[in-house]
C-alpha cells in the first residue's frame, strides 16, 4: 500500500467501531491530541463510562481541523499506544460532541445545563491570558475587547478568550439556576487551579462583580497534575491505522504507554471513577506538579531548544546525544534538590520515556510558547538555585537556548502567543538586552547580574557548540 491508500478504506465510525455515545456531563475546552490522550481516555476506561459523554470545544477561533475531521466519524478516533516492542490500538468513544471554539451559544447552552457536572480544560498556559504578575491582562486588545463586549451584553456571541468564555458560562448557569459545577484545569502550569480561578474571577470583576457571590458558592475550582507525552497525528498514524484495523481515521492519535493523573478538589455533582483507573486522588497535588513540571517539562523545554539549535529533530534523537543528555542530567540534580518526593524511579521512567525508539515527538512542537513556559519550568528552580548558591548553569542554559532560538527560528519555525513582545527583544543587541528578555521571563531572575551573566556565557557555549557541529 501507498501512503495515499487510507482514505480509500471504509471510515471509522461510532455504530460500527464504538460504542453508544454517553449523557454530556463534561464540558471539555481546548480539545487536542492530548485531550484524546488522556481524559478521554481516562473516561472511557473508567467503570461508569457509559453515564459519563464529554462535550469538546476546540481551543482557538476559527480552528475546526479536528471538528471537521471527527464530524464524520461521529467523534470516535483510534488511539495508537506506541509500545516499544509494537502498537496498541483502540476506538475511543467518552467524546460525545465537539463543537467550534467560536460557536458561544453552544458554550452557554452546556454552562446552563444542570447535567454539566464538570469543565476541563486544556487551553495551555498561554490560553490563561495573564500578564507577567499572574493577572488578566487586561492590556491585550482580546481581553479587552472580550471584557467591554460581555460587560455590554452579556448574551454577546463575539468572544475569543477563555477566561471571558468561562464569565459567560458561569452566567448563564447562574440565569439557569443549574447548581453547582466543578471547574477543573488539566493544563501544565502549577496550582493550575488557583490561577485559572485568579483570572476568571478578575473577568468576572470586570463584567458583572454580582456574580463573584455565585460563583463562590456554585463553583468548585480543582487543581490537577496531568501527564503523557502526545506527537501531532501524521500520515503515518493514518496508514498504520488503515493497514492494521482497516479503516480510515481521519485523526487517529498516538501516544506513549505512560500515563499519569493527579487531581485535588472536590466535585459536588460527581465524576467518572477516574481513580478506579490510576487517577491518583490527593489533598495536595503540589508535589506532584512541581516534579512534573520541573523534571518532565523543565527537561522537554530544555531539550527542544537546545536540540534545534544543535539540529536534532525529535526527543529520542535529543536524549541519545551524550551532550545534550548530560545538560539534562545536570538540570535533573538541581532541580531534585527541591522536590519533596522520590525522583529516582521517576528520572529513570524519563529516560525510558524519551528514548522510545517508535515516539517521534518533534522539538519544535515542544518549542511552542517558551515565553509561558519557561516562568513556570526552570525560573522557580533558577530563582531557589541563586538563593541557595547552588550552579545555575543548567537554568541558565535553558533561557540562552530560548533566545538564541528565537534569533534564528524566530521568523520561520517559533510558535508563540506572545512572540511580538518576545521576538524583538531576543533580537536585540545592546548591554541590557539579555537582561530585558530575562526580565520578559522573570523580573526577580534579571535583576540578578549573576544569572544574567550566566545567561550570556551560556550563549556564547551553545553558539560554540553549535557552529562545531556544523
Amino acid at each position: 500500500m501507498t501512503e495515499a491508500t487510507y482514505t480509500s478504506k471504509p471510515r471509522l465510525n461510532r455504530a460500527e467501531h464504538g460504542r453508544k455515545a454517553a449523557p454530556e456531563r463534561i464540558l471539555h475546552l481546548g480539545i487536542g491530541n492530548f485531550t484524546r490522550a488522556h481524559q478521554a481516555y481516562y473516561t472511557e476506561h473508567a467503570p461508569d463510562a457509559a453515564d459519563w459523554g464529554i462535550a469538546a470545544f476546540t481551543g482557538r477561533a476559527g480552528d475546526n481541523v479536528m471538528l471537521d475531521a471527527l464530524a464524520p466519524q461521529d467523534d470516535v478516533y483510534t488511539l495508537i499506544v506506541t509500545n516499544q516492542d509494537g502498537d496498541h490500538f483502540e476506538v475511543i468513544s467518552s467524546v460525545s460532541s465537539i463543537h467550534s471554539a467560536d460557536d458561544i451559544a453552544a458554550l452557554r447552552r452546556y454552562f446552563a445545563d444542570p447535567n454539566i457536572a464538570i469543565v476541563t480544560s486544556t487551553v495551555t498556559e498561554a490560553g490563561y491570558m495573564r500578564d507577567r504578575n499572574g493577572d488578566l491582562d487586561v492590556a491585550n486588545p482580546a481581553v479587552a475587547a472580550d471584557l467591554a463586549a460581555l460587560k455590554a451584553d452579556h448574551d454577546t456571541n463575539e468572544l475569543t478568550t477563555i477566561p471571558a468564555k468561562v464569565t459567560a458560562g458561569l452566567l448563564a448557569r447562574r440565569a439557569a439556576n443549574a447548581g453547582a459545577i466543578t471547574i477543573l484545569p488539566c493544563d501544565n502550569l502549577a496550582g493550575n487551579g488557583a490561577a485559572f480561578r485568579k483570572v476568571v474571577e478578575q473577568a468576572i470583576t470586570a463584567v458583572d462583580p454580582t456574580l463573584l457571590d455565585w460563583a463562590n458558592e456554585n463553583v468548585a475550582w480543582a487543581t490537577s497534575m496531568v501527564d503523557r507525552i502526545t506527537p501531532r497525528t501524521t500520515d503515518a498514524d493514518r496508514q498504520t491505522v488503515a493497514d492494521e484495523l482497516g479503516w480510515y481515521d481521519e485523526f487517529p492519535v498516538r501516544t506513549e504507554p505512560f500515563i499519569e493523573w493527579v487531581i485535588q478538589g472536590d466535585f459536588p455533582k460527581g465524576r467518572p471513577a477516574w481513580d478506579k483507573v490510576g487517577a491518583v486522588i490527593t489533598d495536595d497535588v503540589t508535589p506532584y506538579e512541581h516534579r512534573k513540571l520541573w523534571l518532565l517539562n523543565g527537561a522537554h523545554t530544555s531539550m527542544a531548544y537546545i536540540g534545534t539549535l544543535l539540529g536534532v529533530k525529535t526527543v529520542g534523537e535529543a536524549i541519545a546525544d551524550e551532550t545534550i543528555r548530560a545538560w539534562v542530567n545536570e538540570w535533573w540534580d538541581l532541580a531534585s534538590g527541591y522536590l519533596t518526593i522520590s525522583t529516582d524511579d521517576y528520572r529513570a521512567k524519563l529516560i525510558e520515556r524519551f528514548s522510545n525508539p517508535r515516539m517521534h515527538d518533534s522539538l519544535l512542537r515542544i518549542a511552542a510558547d517558551g515565553s509561558q513556559k519557561l516562568p513556570v519550568r526552570i525560573a522557580p528552580v533558577a530563582k531557589k538555585a541563586l538563593a541557595d548558591g547552588k550552579s545555575i548553569t543548567p537554568a541558565a542554559r535553558a533561557v540562552a537556548a530560548w533566545i538564541l532560538f528565537l534569533r534564528s527560528h524566530g521568523e520561520t519555525d517559533a510558535q508563540d502567543a506572545y512572540l511580538d513582545d518576545v521576538l524583538p527583544l531576543a533580537k536585540a543587541d545592546g548591554p541590557d538586552a539579555t537582561r530585558n528578555v530575562v526580565a520578559y521571563l522573570d523580573k526577580e531572575l534579571a535583576a540578578s547580574d549573576e544569572f544574567v551573566k550566566a545567561v550570556d556565557e551560556q550563549k556564547e557555549a551553545l553558539a560554540a557548540e553549535a557552529a562545531k557541529r556544523q
